[in-house]
C-alpha cells in the first residue's frame, strides 16, 4: 500500500499565495472537489479529512496549513480581498470540469465583546472574516459550480439566539443565516443546494480560547446538553458530509448540539 500524499502548502508572498502555484498540481484529475475555509484546525480540519477519505480533492483556505495529509493548503488571510482573489484564481482552475463541488464556509472569528463595548473597527474586522469573505468567495466561485454542488455554512446555536459577551459573533452568525437563506432563493433551479449546520459547544481551539482555557468553565459548558460532554469535531464533519450529499435539506438549518439545555 502506498503512503497517503503529504499536505501541500502553497507559499505566501505578501498578501498573495504564490502565483507559480497555478502550475503545481492545481488542475486536479479528481472530479470531486471540496473547498473549506478555516480547515487548519477543529471542525474544518475534521471535515477536510472526511471529504478526503471519500475521494475528494480538498483545498483549505486558512492562515495556517491544514494538518491532514493530502489536503492542498492555500495560505490565505480571509480579511484580505487581494488574498481571497489570488486563492480564487487557483480554485477557479481547480473546479473546471468537476462533476461536483462542496464549498464550505467554516472560518470564523469570535471575540469577547458586547453591545455597549464593541468598536466599529473591531466589528468590521469580525465581519470581514465571518461575512465579507464568504461573499467574496461566493462571487468568484458560484458561477463556476456544477449541478450536484453544495454551498454550506457552519453557523452556531448563536445564529438564531444570543448570549451576553459575544456581540460581534452573534451579529455575524445571524448574518450568515440570512446569507444561506438568500443563497437558497437565488440559486433556485440551479441544481446547487445550501444549508447551515449549527454546532453546539464543540471541542475546538476557538471555544477553549473563548472560555479562557479554564477547565472548570469547560466542564460547566460541557454539562449544558443532555449528554454532558463537548461535541467532537468529527461529529460535525460527518453531518457536513451528509448535508453535501442530500439536497433535500436545501435551505435548512441543521442544529447539532446534543440537545442543548435552554435557560
Amino acid at each position: 500500500m502506498t503512503s497517503p500524499p503529504k499536505s501541500r502548502s502553497l507559499p505566501y508572498i505578501g498578501a498573495y499565495p504564490a502565483r507559480q502555484a497555478h502550475t503545481v498540481g492545481m488542475k486536479s484529475l479528481n472530479m470531486k472537489v471540496a473547498i473549506i475555509t478555516g480547515a487548519s484546525v477543529g471542525i474544518g480540519s475534521a471535515t477536510a479529512r472526511s471529504f478526503l477519505e471519500e475521494g475528494y480533492a480538498v483545498f483549505s483556505l486558512a492562515r495556517r496549513q491544514c494538518p491532514v495529509q493530502g489536503v492542498t493548503s492555500l495560505t490565505c488571510d480571509l480579511t484580505s480581498e487581494d488574498a481571497i482573489n489570488c486563492a480564487a484564481d487557483i480554485l477557479e482552475k481547480a473546479v473546471t470540469d468537476c462533476t461536483e463541488v462542496a464549498l464550505l464556509h467554516n472560518a470564523s472569528q469570535m471575540r469577547k465583546d458586547s453591545a455597549d463595548d464593541c468598536s466599529s473597527d473591531s466589528l468590521s474586522q469580525v465581519l470581514s472574516t465571518n461575512v465579507i469573505a464568504i461573499n467574496s468567495l461566493n462571487q468568484r466561485l458560484l458561477p463556476r459550480l456544477p449541478k450536484s454542488s453544495s454551498v454550506l455554512y457552519v453557523g452556531s446555536t448563536l445564529s438564531e439566539k444570543a448570549v451576553p459577551g459575544a456581540f460581534s459573533y452573534v451579529v455575524s452568525k445571524h448574518a450568515q443565516l440570512g446569507m444561506m437563506r438568500a443563497t437558497c432563493q437565488d440559486l433556485m433551479g440551479s441544481g446547487i443546494h445550501t444549508a447551515m449546520i449549527c454546532p453546539g459547544f464543540t471541542d475546538t481551539e476557538m471555544l477553549r480560547t473563548h472560555l479562557g482555557n479554564d477547565p472548570e468553565i469547560e466542564a460547566a459548558v460541557a454539562g449544558m446538553n443532555s449528554f454532558n460532554r463537548l461535541i467532537e469535531p468529527r461529529e460535525i464533519a460527518e453531518l457536513i458530509l451528509w448535508a453535501h450529499h442530500h439536497p433535500v435539506i436545501n435551505g435548512a438549518v441543521l442544529h447539532a448540539n446534543l440537545g442543548q439545555k435552554e435557560s
